[in-house]
């Protein structure tokens, strides 16, 4: 066959690749065989950075790496095309092209059993399909949107998405799938949604809600870079993570992952989350990416409006491990009172109540029992502070902000959190108070909290010097 005539005569940017089959049946060299007019321009075609895209011509079978960066999942589905000769139909949110492709790759005869053709055909898309967003197969394709569905007009957001990110973990058959929001205006990130395996390890996720780990996301982003995905099936598709985020390896490794596929979720434009799974049999990895990437359709249209609405927010005020209100929430508390006008008359009390030896358990006894701990403070903390404003500031701090109080009622809660903190197992808190006459002078009293209670920590840590081990514990 004459591939160039043949590609000449395809009207869509198109290419023909050939695919090399190792003798171990793994995928080759992948080589850009000839391209069409429409092909060859789009090499040539500045982004919209104004730089080029590739240094030179393109050169008849040419290994795809000497123009592009290597791609994992391109190579995938190259493989899938030509050597198992599986029609492909997907979509790729390109950076480079501001647009999402529309990619079409067909299986092309061979007259050889070690390499194989097909042809690479794109056009640029504004909008998806939902009869065409994916190679699932029809069984699977309807499993999903049957699960996703529920979604559409639910009075139960919040359940209901943790039903459908458990229905998708049961599609996938895989160890966990999480659901992840990010808001980069406010540089944080919460577990929106998890399933997990009724035989797998549960994990908890609050260190999710953390700035240093939202730091660790921002860079998932780099490493997706233009894919549409990523995905680990083994150890070496782990090297270069290790290499390029050794952080985000060791995070991977403490959790005990063996193999992930992780989907950005994208709306309006905007990079809304992630949504992965981890831990599937390595077989089965193209249904899992297949899965997710329908489910991400779905998911980041529904989760967006949700947002738009302004409920997500308020679905995130609650501290998943302890049940008592978040960072999150004490922050949105804390601007509405400091903007309450000067001289209102009313004042404003804070506690700090900073746990006493967390890190000396999780290094000790693991994070299980850390997190028990946890959990015994807040009911502790619950006991003595009826109806009064609990909050999780941190992996062990509290923080009690108390509108209306006198200095009397402060002395006494904090003297009756002493005393029965002691019935809850090993809970000891650090604790420091203040006193402020106006609501707007939130900020002071939560600076003079903050100081008395590591006052409070340091004689803690004088008098059990065995137990000081002060540093980030969560």
């Amino acid at each position: 066959m004459d591939l160039q005539n043949f590609v000449d005569n395809i009207v869509p940017v198109s290419c023909v690749l050939s695919v090399e089959k190792k003798p171990d049946g793994t995928c080759g060299k992948i080589r850009i065989v000839c391209g069409n007019r429409a092909y060859i321009d789009s090499l040539k075609s500045d982004d919209r950075t104004g730089s080029r895209m590739f240094s030179h011509e393109l050169v008849p079978n040419s290994e795809y790496e000497n123009y592009f960066p290597k791609n994992q999942r391109f190579e995938e589905d190259c493989f899938r095309a030509a050597i198992e000769k599986e029609p492909i139909h997907t979509y790729v949110q390109s950076d480079h092209f501001g647009a999402l492709l529309n990619i079409f790759m067909m299986p092309l005869c061979s007259d050889r059993n070690d390499v194989g053709y097909c042809l690479y055909s794109m056009m640029v898309s504004s909008t998806s399909q939902n009869g065409t967003m994916s190679s699932l197969s029809n069984e699977t394709a309807a499993e999903v949107l049957n699960t996703c569905i529920k979604l559409r007009g639910t009075s139960d957001f919040v359940g209901t998405i943790n039903d459908v990110v458990a229905d998708i973990r049961r599609i996938c058959d895989a160890r966990h799938v999480c659901l992840l929001m990010v808001d980069y205006t406010k540089r944080s990130c919460f577990m929106l949604a998890q399933a997990y395996a009724d035989s797998a390890v549960r994990k908890s996720m609050n260190h999710w809600q953390d700035e240093e780990h939202f730091e660790l996301v921002e860079t998932w982003a780099d490493i997706i870079d233009d894919k549409s995905c990523l995905i680990v099936r083994n150890e070496d598709d782990m090297l270069p993570i290790k290499e390029k985020n050794p952080g985000w390896y060791q995070s991977l490794h403490n959790a005990s992952v063996d193999s992930i596929v992780l989907f950005p979720l994208r709306a309006a434009g905007s990079l809304i989350g992630y949504i992965w799974a981890t831990n599937f049999e390595i077989m089965h990895t193209v249904h899992i990416k297949d899965t997710l990437e329908l489910t991400t359709f779905f998911l980041a249209s529904e989760i967006y409006d949700y947002q738009s609405m302004n409920r997500l927010q308020r679905m995130s005020t609650i501290d998943e491990l302890t049940g008592v209100m978040n960072r999150n929430a004490m922050n949105n508390r804390v601007d509405l009172l400091h903007s309450a006008p000067e001289g209102e008359g009313h004042n404003v009390g804070v506690i700090f109540a900073d746990l006493n030896g967390l890190k000396t358990v999780n290094d000790r006894d693991g994070h299980q029992a850390g997190d028990l701990m946890l959990k015994n403070a807040a009911m502790a903390l619950q006991n003595v502070f009826i109806g009064d404003e609990i909050y999780r500031a941190g992996g062990d701090e509290f923080v009690i902000i108390l509108p209306n109080v006198s200095q009397e009622d402060i002395e006494q809660k904090v003297e009756s959190l002493r005393s029965i903190s002691a019935t809850y197992g090993n809970v000891s808190f650090a604790i420091g108070s203040s006193l402020q006459d106006d609501l707007n002078k939130i900020h002071d009293a939560l600076s003079i909290a903050d100081k008395a209670m590591y006052e409070d920590k340091d004689h803690f840590y004088r008098t059990h010097p065995e137990l000081d081990r002060r540093g980030s514990s969560r």
